[in-house]
């Protein structure tokens, strides 16, 4: 079934679920909306952006949801609201937030989404919930795994192929368990099949983007995996990809870890916030998987779906020796430490990547 508005924007409403979520959603009118949110009065404001706000809203059944307004019409607004019902019509899957249905009278633009709770990792780790410390460990990587698995959906089973291109913390949502949900598919990019990549004008937000896409707007599936990486390293420390420093200079979060990882010491890249409450062995597997995804050669990067397998098992354990100067990934930065083996970088990084990837099939086979 579908649905168009406007000259040519149109939305189909899927009937099969292979996510794991119902697909229930609904054209709503600008009527309804206004007063579920109480007139989008700023006390229902959860957060604002270049696009517009998001306000909480509550319908006549009492269930709550979030409304996304766009702040000023535009032939480009038109497009990534369009961009983002569409696909947010076609998946569904537990990782990813559900479209609850939109709005499109004159010249508003609503998307209507569920109300997550626990608003964005983001909140937590730099917001208004930051001060709580709510995130313990295992909260931590059950959201890694959880917005891992969200992006393996996208890229693999999604069709056709979908890229994010902005993973980072504000759009990780968090229900009422803290189960992630990647959100925000205003940027997102659909790839015809049998493409790699596509070349597009640069989007997203600084400190997530990969380099290739930065530099000549080339996108595949493996710049969402760049942005995971990155995610991941907030995700575990509690510091943001950017940060500013004295003299107005600026760091980013690869700069600052992979000294860090070179030298082996995981322990100083924990969140202070967790008061050494982490399992050291979870910690080493998700900094190696940072660690291969943050790679400055797409080529070198795993897929989501290995990256997802490695986060959940132990196989990455197995075929890992504790990183030093000789087998660290080739991150994107330059080392001033001797001793650092380019070409043994990006092998190990094939050769761990491989080895996953095998176990993987191996134990489906099995299965």
């Amino acid at each position: 079934m579908e649905f168009c508005w406007g000259k040519c924007f149109c939305v189909r409403k899927m009937d099969k679920n292979p996510g794991g979520k119902a697909s229930n959603w609904r054209i709503f009118s600008l009527k309804e909306l206004h007063s579920a949110t109480n007139n989008f009065n700023y006390d229902n404001k959860l957060g604002e952006g270049g696009f517009g706000s998001v306000y909480w809203g509550q319908l006549w059944d009492g269930s709550q949801i979030a409304v996304k307004r766009l702040k000023v019409w535009s032939t480009k607004a038109e497009m990534e609201f369009a961009v983002e019902v569409e696909i947010l019509g076609r998946v569904r899957h537990k990782n990813l937030l559900s479209l609850r249905g939109y709005c499109a009278e004159g010249q508003e633009r609503l998307i209507v989404y569920d109300y997550m709770p626990n608003l964005s990792l983001l909140s937590h780790l730099h917001g208004q919930f930051a001060g709580d410390s709510l995130l313990d460990w295992e909260r931590r990587m059950n959201i890694a795994i959880g917005s891992a698995e969200g992006l393996v959906y996208l890229h693999h089973y999604a069709t056709p192929h979908i890229i994010h291109r902005d993973v980072k913390a504000s759009n990780v949502l968090l229900d009422s368990n803290f189960e992630a949900q990647v959100a925000d598919f205003g940027f997102a990019k659909l790839i015809p099949g049998g493409a790699t990549h596509v070349t597009t004008k640069v989007k997203g937000t600084l400190g997530y983007l990969a380099p290739e896409y930065a530099m000549w707007g080339k996108v595949s599936e493996s710049c969402d995996v760049y942005s995971f990486g990155i995610l991941l390293l907030e995700l575990i420390s509690g510091k943001k990809p950017i940060e500013k420093h004295a003299h107005a200079t600026k760091r980013t979060i690869v700069e600052w870890a992979a000294p860090l990882v070179f030298q082996g010491k995981y322990d100083e890249l924990v969140d202070p916030k967790l008061k050494g409450n982490f399992n050291g062995h979870e910690l080493m597997r998700i900094v190696r998987v940072a660690t291969l995804c943050a790679q400055s050669a797409p080529e070198n990067r795993p897929t989501m779906t290995a990256v997802a397998h490695m986060l959940k098992a132990e196989v990455l354990d197995k075929v890992l020796t504790p990183m030093d100067g000789h087998n660290m990934p080739e991150l994107d930065i330059e080392y001033d430490e001797h001793g650092v083996d380019e070409d043994a970088n990006s092998d190990l990084g094939h050769a761990i990547v491989g080895a996953v990837v095998n176990e993987f099939e191996s134990e489906q086979i099995s299965a």
